[in-house]
């Protein structure tokens, strides 16, 4: 697992707690909220090491059985365990050491009583059996659960998508961001005429005489809760070896066999994604666990290193350019999107979904990063200034933490174009390539909190980032370069911004690029002509008196 101490347990907790019910625009919070979004006492005694997830996926009912074995490690002793599942699905028994014990239900939350106390430092284990019909994905991915759909021949086409709702919609599990698993085998069997694609490396298939087939995926890399994923369909695979900066990668492509031809060409973006993505964040962060782009029935998510992939084999998001620009018919928005969550979401994962930013203004930071690789600087530029178009600016990007909330959408364009803009604080391009590969080395396989991101951005580029970060983050309002010109004197300040907002900025003055260094208060400079062009890259407004 990605490991903190069981103080910090503890202390995250009670902010969950004390962060109040109520969020800053009068949201009500409910007693579910807070046992789905906190670290309860009930999960800080615990550590994650391994999961072994059985499962049997009934098409004809829309109905899954099976059990989680969940082993963990002993922080400190204690004698209740909370196990998320969500109905209609319901525990039938837990089983520990080959005694069935007793739990009681608040919800979601599943709260387990051991049968004594078990030493710290101990590894333990228990059995979760469950089953039922899943809650099932009217608008997937965004609503999560099991996808039951048919494909052009009929057949069964399944599916599993749950970011935000949460794991527990359809496998009982610690529901919560802040635990990864060490390593997770995951055991599926499904009518034999059809295939299961999930996580991780194939270890093996086999036949059962009922007519079904069951497959066993290991996936030996610390792997995030949603992140797991069930793929079920007519399959055909293809696959080439990609030399990458840790050796050879092995990627794997399933689609459904009449859609074959087309996948072989459009996936041609898929070891173009890998160069460039490897050249901007570092390697590759599941080496061991292969890289895989799955079809689903739904447009796609990030599961790691099972990609799911629904974009209708179309350059763009479903044939259109998010940007307008036309930089964003140059690349399958589904496969470099969530493909670049590999690096952010999967490798570098958030602890509080208020923190969901990390994932998604970095992965669309990485689509202009692409587009720049292939295209030069300025096209990356264009296309994610095009961005802004879907900014909104209706509420911060960071949500309420310990609730289980996100922020803002924003956090896709505003956090893309605030990460393009404290690039041109640095003024160098490799600089800014090595922090990025840097946020990738320093929190390999962690889960983090936006201060980490923040304190490492901040110590990287040697620039006190709060109040960047502050404005970008935290409040609604687009910084405005306010001037005047008058006799020939420039007067310029900062508005709509924080307290001790203080971010330079470039601007072109009588044909010249410069600096200037607006605060809230005025600051005054001789000017010879009658107006100022601020550079575009700032994610800023300007207005003159």
């Amino acid at each position: 697992m990605k490991k903190i101490s069981f103080l910090l347990f503890l202390a995250l907790c009670q902010t969950g707690f004390s962060q109040g019910l109520m969020s800053d625009k009068g949201t009500q919070f409910t007693h579910q909220d807070t046992l789905r979004g906190s670290i309860t006492p009930e999960r800080a005694w615990w550590d994650l090491t391994y999961y072994h997830l059985e499962l049997q996926v009934f098409p004809e009912t829309k109905s899954i059985k099976g059990k989680n074995e969940v082993q963990y490690k002993v922080l400190e002793p204690q004698s209740v365990l909370q196990i998320d599942l969500q109905p209609p699905l319901k525990i039938t028994k837990v089983i520990q050491n080959g005694k069935e014990l007793q739990f009681k239900s608040d919800g979601n939350a599943h709260f387990i009583t051991l049968k004594k106390p078990q030493a710290t430092g101990s590894i333990q284990s228990l059995e979760v059996y469950y089953e039922g019909q899943p809650k099932e994905a009217v608008r997937a991915p965004w609503d999560g659960g099991f996808s039951w759909k048919k494909d052009e021949n009929g057949k069964d086409f399944i599916a599993t998508s749950c970011q935000g709702l949460g794991a527990s919609v359809w496998w009982p599990n610690k529901d919560h961001m802040y635990d990864e698993v060490d390593s997770m085998l995951i055991s599926v069997t499904n009518p034999k005429e059809l295939s299961n694609i999930s996580n991780g490396q194939l270890r093996s298939k086999k036949e059962n005489k009922d007519g079904t087939v069951t497959s066993n995926w290991f996936v030996k890399n610390p792997i995030n809760n949603y992140g797991v994923n069930v793929n079920i369909g007519d399959y055909v695979h293809f696959s080439e070896d990609y030399s990458g900066e840790k050796g050879k990668l092995k990627m794997d492509y399933y689609v459904l066999k009449d859609h074959l031809e087309q996948a072989k060409e459009q996936f041609k973006d898929a070891p173009r994604m890998m160069k460039a993505f490897e050249h901007w964040f570092g390697p590759y962060p599941f080496y061991e666990d292969g890289f895989k782009l799955v079809e689903v029935p739904y447009l796609g998510m990030e599961h790691q290193s099972s990609v799911t992939y629904g974009n209708k084999f179309k350059k763009g998001y479903l044939g259109m350019d998010l940007s307008g620009t036309g930089w964003g018919l140059k690349f399958d928005y589904i496969i470099i999107h969530e493909a670049g969550h590999e690096w952010f979401a999967n490798n570098i994962t958030y602890k509080d979904i208020a923190d969901m930013w990390i994932h998604e203004g970095f992965t669309s930071y990485s689509e202009n990063l692409f587009v720049e690789y292939y295209y030069g600087k300025e096209a990356g530029a264009d296309y994610v200034i095009g961005l802004r178009k879907g900014i909104r600016n209706d509420k911060p990007i960071i949500g309420t933490y310990g609730v289980n909330q996100e922020g803002s959408g924003d956090m896709y364009p505003k956090g893309a174009n605030m990460l393009h803009t404290l690039r041109q604080l640095i003024e160098d391009d490799e600089k800014w390539r090595q922090i990025l590969r840097g946020l990738n080395a320093t929190f390999y396989h962690q889960t983090v909190t936006t201060k980490q991101i923040e304190d490492y951005l901040s110590q990287q580029t040697g620039i006190d980032l709060t109040e960047f970060f502050n404005q970008y983050l935290r409040d609604t309002r687009i910084p405005t370069l306010e001037y005047e010109i008058k006799d020939s004197q420039l007067k310029y300040r900062w508005i709509n911004i924080v307290d001790n907002f203080d971010m330079p900025i470039q601007v072109t003055i009588d044909g010249k690029e410069q600096w200037l260094f607006p605060k809230a208060n005025w600051s005054a400079m001789p000017i010879k002509g009658n107006e100022i062009q601020v550079d575009a890259d700032f994610y800023v407004n300007s207005k003159k008196l």
